[in-house]
């Protein structure tokens, strides 16, 4: 455990939203978990440019508008989610909070919001999908997925995943190798002992190749192993989930996954965390929106920290959003408690903002930027 503090269970006075739960968190988490968790890649300008992007969008609301009986519910995957907010899939919670996991997905699942566990959780997926498939108002329970060298392992972990009650499988592509995490080598960032990576006990690294002075450690060895889109046709014949692809930037590559079979897109600059001075993903969204139609769902994630970033998201093309920095934040702070605030002020910021822009259901969503659209 690498709190600064002990840890908590109530929430904290004075918390109204998640920039409240972001700067409180900075005074409970120490500086080698806060690296980790708030840290980007290289300068950090995609980072910083995934929140200010949901900013600069306007909103131009519509007046006078029934909107009595509204709700936020959406359509995906074949579910109906009472709202749009997914906790996105993040590494070693129980960095944040000795209950980890186990409390983002208790609160979640008591919150009606989608859970996707990491790979790289620091609690087995078993345990975790106990906690959520008990709860009837819950909402999807996904598990992401890199793919590792040992193709054997990986297979038994999607049917690992499987057993347990995971949903769908969303396999991370835009990661074959970590970004150049600036903050994290300046803290001298490692996982103190009793955290780790459980899902992939037993999983053995691949042999060094014997490379000669001119062949490079990266492209000669490591990224000899690196999924291609070979790999996404193999996963979907391996498994009965449907698999989302998380980490799409590109228009192109948004056909390419439809046309490989994916079930649906997660529009992702990886929190900022891999390759620097990437677009924003609300700049991003709308091409890759306009790439696949309404073949397949596109969710986005990446800079949410308000309920009207929630609305403009859906208003851009989206069918729902992730949630990752501020889920933790909220874990920091209080626990289950703490995340289960975070969600319900982004659902509360959600259903205020499409009051205030004459949505009475997400379908109108686009109306509210009408001044964007027309500008």
């Amino acid at each position: 455990m690498t709190q600064a503090h002990p840890p908590r269970s109530q929430l904290p006075e004075g918390l109204v939203s998640l920039a409240d739960h972001e700067a409180f968190a900075s005074g409970v988490l120490d500086a080698n978990a806060q690296a980790y968790f708030d840290g980007g890649a290289a300068d950090e300008i995609t980072l910083r440019e995934n929140v200010l992007a949901w900013q600069r969008i306007p909103l131009l609301p519509r007046v006078l508008r029934p909107v009595a009986g509204g709700h936020t519910r959406v359509e995906l995957l074949g579910r109906t989610l009472a709202h749009p907010i997914l906790v996105a899939p993040m590494a070693y919670q129980r960095l944040a909070h000795p209950h980890g996991e186990q409390a983002t997905a208790l609160a979640a699942a008591v919150l009606g919001a989608g859970l996707v566990l990491s790979t790289q959780a620091s609690t087995p997926l078993e345990e975790v999908a106990q906690v959520v498939l008990g709860e009837a108002a819950r909402g999807p329970l996904w598990f992401q997925l890199y793919l590792q060298a040992d193709r054997s392992f990986t297979r038994a972990l999607v049917q690992r995943a499987e057993a347990a009650g995971y949903e769908a499988l969303v396999l991370t592509i835009d990661a074959p190798v970590n970004g150049a995490r600036d903050r994290e080598r300046r803290a001298g960032f490692t996982l103190p002992p009793g955290i780790s990576a459980v899902n992939l006990q037993g999983l053995q690294p691949p042999a060094p190749a014997a490379l000669r002075p001119d062949q490079s450690p990266l492209f000669d060895d490591l990224l000899t192993h690196a999924p291609t889109w070979d790999d996404v046709v193999w996963l979907r014949a391996l498994t009965r989930l449907p698999v989302l692809l998380k980490g799409i930037t590109h228009p192109a590559d948004a056909r390419q996954a439809l046309a490989c079979g994916a079930a649906g897109l997660i529009v992702s600059n990886h929190g900022g965390r891999t390759l620097d001075t990437l677009p924003a993903t609300a700049t991003l969204l709308p091409a890759i929106a306009q790439a696949v139609g309404d073949a397949l769902p596109v969710l986005v994630d990446g800079g949410i920290r308000r309920g009207t970033d929630v609305l403009k998201a859906i208003a851009l093309g989206a069918s729902a959003v992730l949630v990752g920095r501020p889920v933790i934040h909220g874990l920091a702070n209080a626990g289950a408690t703490g995340v289960a605030h975070v969600i319900r002020l982004l659902r509360d910021e959600l259903e205020i903002a499409m009051a205030l822009s004459g949505c009475r259901t997400l379908d109108e969503a686009s109306e509210a930027l009408w001044s964007r659209q027309s500008g």
